[in-house]
């Protein structure tokens, strides 16, 4: 009896010595697996920017000037002839009428308006008309801004660039540089996480993700606002091994 109680002792012993091995084994292959599952985890992120100067393609140009009067009849005329002269003038710069668009003029009555009872009024009557040119000839723009002094000879002041109006200069031809802008900003991201894994001694392995910012189009600056800087900048992750 007391031989193979000894027995079962022994038995048991070394079975729970195996399954001790057992689990310590287990343990170990699982922790080596999650280290390595860790290591290819390793990866590195990094921004690639591209920029490009463009010239503006579409102008915006409106052309603002006031008329004062005490005959309401005598104002409209002034301002349709005004009007008509400041046609004549785009007409002669190259300007085609279709590009040309002349809005309703704005017209005040001084009388009307409560708060300026107690105010000298000097014109009863004040209107502001606009003759807007929409046109893809930047550079007939830009000539012929320069040359308004020639309808000030013809008594039309016209309003300076105030109040955040004044001429618009756009760069309609963003899809045509995307493709090459977001190609150079990628390359832009792998050279600088080649240095990245060089510089820490490892190997820079395939793209873990990637996203594309947003196309920004801006002034280079505020004395040439018809040339635009576009910009664009892309994230680049990528996976990392010794």
């Amino acid at each position: 009896m007391q031989e193979n109680r000894n027995n079962f002792v022994r038995a048991s012993a070394v079975l729970g010595f195996l399954l001790l091995v057992g689990l310590l084994g287990t343990g170990y292959f699982i922790s080596n697996s999650l280290l390595t599952v860790k290591a290819m985890e390793r990866s590195v992120e990094v921004k690639g920017l591209a920029e490009r100067e463009v010239k503006a393609d579409i102008a915006i140009w409106p052309i603002t000037f006031n008329v004062a009067d005490n005959d309401l009849v005598k104002l409209s005329t002034t301002v349709n002839n005004k009007n008509s002269q400041v046609l004549a003038f785009l007409e002669s710069k190259g300007f085609r009428a279709e590009e040309i668009s002349i809005n309703a003029p704005s017209i005040i009555d001084k009388l009307a308006r409560e708060y300026d009872t107690n105010i000298p009024l000097g014109f009863r009557y004040s209107a502001t008309s606009t003759v807007t040119v929409y046109t893809n000839q930047v550079d007939k723009v830009r000539e012929a801004r320069t040359q308004l002094a020639d309808l000030g000879k013809l008594g039309i002041a016209v309003g300076t660039d105030t109040m955040g109006v004044g001429v618009q200069y756009l760069y309609s031809h963003l899809n045509s540089v995307k493709p090459e802008m977001i190609e150079e900003a990628t390359k832009n991201a792998r050279q600088t996480a080649e240095k990245f894994a060089k510089d820490s001694s490892s190997q820079l392995g395939k793209i873990k993700r990637a996203s594309q910012g947003t196309f920004s189009i801006d002034d280079r600056d505020s004395g040439t606002a018809f040339i635009k800087r576009v910009r664009v900048v892309s994230t680049v992750e990528y996976y990392l091994s010794d």
